[in-house]
């Protein structure tokens, strides 16, 4: 039994019966309505491994944009470069005071049960402030991803490749030139070194790295665009900025510049943050409605689970296998 049969078979109720909805909906949005999709990431799902199913997806034109936190965005190349090199601490919930700072002794940064290597964070570094350092000369700024796409030319780098590079959901959205957003760049620990470098000099001024708000306007152009050839819908992977800050792109362009756009076509959240007093994460979709993102007919799915656990199997199921 194949990973469709088994949710056809299986999920029928609560979140499951949420999750198999969700997963069918977003099939014929795209196989039928012929939508393209925005998926977002916060949390940290590159550390979980979710390249070995996001990259599929996005080979296979399944997803055509990507809004993401900063540290997913860097994670997923640290997986690519060092993932021999990780530590996985199976009983982390147990860990004391003590075994942390053991660990920070020995050059990790933890994450829930993964423990990445400071080593790749400075190998990274590295090859990167060469960039930074000609765009701050040039006064040119670049974003993020397209830094990182730079650093995936380099033919030398192969050699550093830990796991299959079809695992890496950033060197398939290079290959197929996705547009990536990653707000808050700062939060994240490349963000913070690009700001080093500028403090200690080496890197002329801020310039060098494109800021939040010309991120904004990239996502919004590609909207404009991509919305009159297609409906658009967003798929968002727990909360947070990323997937607020991607969302907000319809109501800047109907509220704030008058563009008579469409709004999402499509809407499905994975998180397990519950409804919630002023809370992003856990707000239900309806509540997109007044802020001019979502139309009362706009299909919408909520499931509060794992989305380490719920994604892959939602987009495997859209791969069809």
């Amino acid at each position: 039994m194949n990973v469709t049969e088994f949710m056809e078979t299986h999920y029928r109720h609560y979140n499951a019966r949420e999750t198999l909805a969700t997963a069918r909906a977003y099939k014929k949005f795209l196989e039928v309505d012929q939508g393209k999709m925005l998926v977002s990431l916060a949390g940290a799902m590159s550390t979980a491994e979710i390249g070995i199913s996001l990259a599929e997806m996005i080979r296979q034109d399944k997803v055509h944009a990507i809004s993401c936190t900063a540290a997913n965005l860097e994670e997923d190349l640290f997986n690519l470069f060092a993932h021999n090199e990780y530590r996985i601490i199976e009983n982390w919930r147990a860990l004391s005071v003590q075994d942390e700072v053991e660990l920070k002794a020995s050059g990790f940064n933890r994450v829930t049960d993964t423990c990445i290597p400071e080593t790749v964070m400075r190998h990274m570094q590295s090859r990167l402030t060469k960039y930074w350092i000609e765009q701050g000369k040039k006064g040119q700024g670049l974003f993020a991803y397209e830094y990182f796409y730079k650093l995936l030319d380099e033919p030398d780098l192969v050699q550093h490749y830990q796991i299959p590079p079809e695992h890496s959901w950033v060197l398939a959205a290079k290959q197929k030139n996705l547009p990536i957003v990653s707000p808050g760049t700062e939060d994240s620990t490349l963000g913070n070194m690009f700001t080093a470098r500028v403090m200690d000099g080496t890197v002329r001024n801020h310039a060098a790295l494109k800021s939040g708000t010309e991120q904004l306007e990239m996502l919004a152009n590609w909207y404009q665009k991509a919305c009159r050839e297609s409906p658009i819908g967003f798929f968002q992977i727990g909360g947070g900025i990323a997937g607020d800050f991607a969302v907000c792109v319809v109501p800047l362009l109907i509220q704030d510049l008058g563009k008579p756009v469409k709004l999402w076509e499509f809407y499905a959240q994975i998180s397990d943050a519950v409804t919630s007093y002023g809370g992003y994460s856990g707000a239900v979709p309806n509540e997109k409605i007044t802020w001019t993102k979502l139309a009362a007919s706009t299909p919408k799915y909520m499931i509060q689970s794992d989305a380490t656990i719920v994604a892959p199997l939602i987009f495997a199921y859209v791969l069809g296998q």
